[in-house]
């Protein structure tokens, strides 16, 4: 989890946008603000059975509709069925440190997988019922990217550690629920390894998987040109690189794609959004709709080092310098939303459940943080909490 948290503080810190070399056709946002701030696109309980957290300190915030989300802070797991208005204490029993070491895995508002590192390996608590009781037990991996596909079947990929550019890791699956793990693939000089298909070299920023089967592995390698991309189709046990068509000047550019910014929304449909930096920074987005067979760059780059939100199969949600860049046609056309709060850089993250509903993290300088709120597509926001 660290090496994880260290790539996004290398590349994430300033999202300052810089022009890109051929400026996309992106048409300018005129939506007007006419939707009630809380439409009940998913009806929730009045109040959730758990103690009430006045103005939590947000690190991260994940939502599923316009109404329930968890949040993460630095010492405790919280929910919310308000928008984010009200939270509600579900943290595990015993754990009194969460923040950024912390890996919180959803696969609905009931299930929820808590990730945190012991003294030896780590420590994984699961709930079924929104956090209200946990099951907590050791697994064999102290930090890990989680992917759960559902409530029973999802896997790991373990941080091993980093070392001059290079990155050991270790795979797992579940198929109980995290109840057991089984470890299908390892790469690491200081153990016997009986495939390396997947090369030491690079740093591994995540795992996207498809199906129990089929997988990638994505992260960067400080070679211009050279985007860090596998796929497995045997659970893992073995790997093969994956070749994207490039965008003019990624042959001298650093190519990475940063955690979170490789998802499936479906057994089919799938977005990359991969980082070019050279003298200018650049987004490009690739999506598939075949499983991760073949992928399609969008016929646009975005300006700036931006973070993507990747919604359905057809709708996506960049935020880049200090504009929310939207599309509804997997990233083929893209338009521009000013937004009406100035977040520059004390962006931190972003959450969208869907096209309209969205949550902004910040930070300033003096480590206050707070929480936006859009019910518009990200014209207009206000705080959650201040």
């Amino acid at each position: 989890m660290k090496r994880i948290l260290s790539l996004l503080l290398l590349y994430s810190v300033s999202l300052v946008s810089l022009t890109a070399c051929n400026a996309p056709a992106i048409s300018q946002q005129a939506v007007s603000n006419t939707l009630p701030p809380y439409a009940p696109d998913t009806p929730s309980s009045p109040q959730i059975d758990a103690p009430l957290v006045e103005a939590p300190a947000l690190v991260s915030v994940q939502f599923f509709n316009s109404l329930d989300g968890w949040g993460v802070t630095e010492t405790q797991i919280v929910r919310t069925n308000d928008g984010g208005i009200t939270w509600y204490n579900v943290t595990p029993p015993a754990v009194t440190e969460a923040g950024y070491q912390a890996t919180l895995a959803l696969t609905d508002n009931n299930h929820a997988w808590l990730l945190l590192p012991d003294e030896n390996n780590g420590m994984l608590h699961r709930t079924a019922d929104g956090g209200l009781s946990w099951t907590s037990a050791p697994v064999p991996f102290r930090g890990a990217d989680l992917r759960f596909l559902d409530a029973d079947n999802g896997w790991a990929l373990a941080d091993l550690g980093v070392a001059a550019g290079s990155n050991a890791v270790a795979v797992y699956q579940t198929s109980d629920g995290g109840g057991t793990w089984t470890q299908t693939f390892v790469i690491d000089p200081t153990l016997a390894s009986v495939d390396d298909s997947l090369p030491f070299g690079g740093l591994k920023a995540g795992i996207a998987p498809v199906n129990m089967r089929t997988a990638f592995i994505y992260g960067v390698i400080y070679s211009p040109g050279s985007p860090y991309l596998f796929r497995t189709d045997d659970g893992g046990a073995h790997w093969d690189p994956v070749s994207l068509p490039l965008p003019p000047g990624a042959e001298s550019a650093e190519l990475s794609i940063l955690p979170g910014q490789m998802k499936f929304i479906s057994s089919t449909d799938g977005f990359i959004a991969m980082r070019l930096a050279n003298e200018t920074y650049q987004l490009a987005i690739y999506a598939t709709h075949d499983g991760g067979n073949t992928w399609t760059l969008a016929p646009n780059t975005l300006p700036g080092s931006g973070v993507a939100d990747f919604l359905s199969a057809e709708e996506a949600v960049v935020f880049s310098g200090d504009q929310f860049y939207v599309t509804g046609d997997a990233a083929h056309t893209w338009r521009i939303v000013s937004p009406d709060v100035k977040f520059g850089d004390m962006f931190v993250s972003m959450d969208f459940a869907n096209i309209m509903n969205g949550w902004v993290v910040t930070m300033t300088p003096t480590a206050q943080r707070a929480v936006y709120r859009s019910g518009d597509g990200g014209l207009t926001w206000f705080p959650v909490v201040p």
